[in-house]
């Protein structure tokens, strides 16, 4: 059912981008963003319609947003999208990398071009959004950028060295770059969800269900709407004294 638009941690006169924003983590942030009041730029690379419809919800609860399709992972690409959007809206104060893919296989049958596919999508597209936002935050001496990493990148997992390699990675550039943009008044950090209900996951929940969920000690899996809770208190002015943070999203499943 939907909601109306929140009235606390007001985000009125934000414009946020959100990549990865069609399905899954990144629709479920789009969407509470927008029900509190920011324009959302919704990133999505292959499925327009499941974009449209992240907008559509939006547009429902009282607030505006775009959908924009570009690939995170080419790095010319990615800043001339986020260009067009501080030119058309003057800013960008929120920028939510969770845009990623993951590739299951163990490392000595892995093809070099998985690697690479599942680096430049996930680390290497953090990296270009991070760039191409910061000029803009920088300027204006405010921003909030938090990026996805997961519980595999802390604790690893058998098949997915290259997704959990990747995650790994933008732990360190969170806190690198928190470090760098304090100054200007820039926090970043990083959600590391656990096992969420999402369409990357579904059949990892589904083949082991049993055996996965009494590890977690709250017994349930994650929703998406899990997330984007914290990722909303994340970009609030309430968290304006939080950066280079790492913020577990698990159930107590990696503590």
């Amino acid at each position: 059912m939907l909601i109306g638009r929140s009235e606390t941690m007001g985000l009125e006169g934000k414009v946020a981008l959100i990549t990865g924003a069609s399905r899954g983590i990144g629709r479920a942030v789009a969407i509470r963003l927008g029900l509190q009041g920011a324009f959302v730029y919704i990133n999505y690379a292959q499925n327009e319609a499941a974009a449209l419809e992240t907008l559509r919800v939006i547009r429902e609860g009282g607030s505006e947003g775009k959908i924009c399709r570009f690939d995170v992972s080419d790095f010319k690409e990615t800043q001339c999208a986020i260009k067009d959007m501080a030119g058309e809206k003057g800013h960008v104060d929120i920028l939510v990398n969770n845009a990623g893919i993951s590739v299951v296989g163990l490392l000595p049958r892995m093809e070099e071009k998985d690697w690479d596919r599942v680096i430049d999508t996930n680390l290497k597209g953090a990296f270009n959004c991070c760039r191409a936002v910061s000029r803009y935050m920088i300027k204006r001496r405010s921003g909030r950028i938090v990026n996805l990493t997961s519980v595999v990148a802390e604790a690893g997992v058998a098949g997915q060295v290259g997704y959990a390699a990747s995650k790994a990675g933008i732990i360190g550039l969170t806190k690198s770059l928190a470090l760098e943009l304090a100054s200007r008044n820039i926090c970043v950090n990083a959600v590391s969800p656990g096992l969420i209900e999402t369409d990357m996951t579904a059949h990892l929940i589904k083949e082991h269900q049993k055996s996965i969920i009494h590890r977690i000690p709250l017994a349930r899996f994650g929703k998406p709407e899990d997330v984007a809770g914290v990722v909303a208190f994340l970009v609030s002015e309430d968290a304006g004294y939080i950066t280079g943070q790492v913020i577990r999203v698990n159930g107590g499943l990696y503590i």
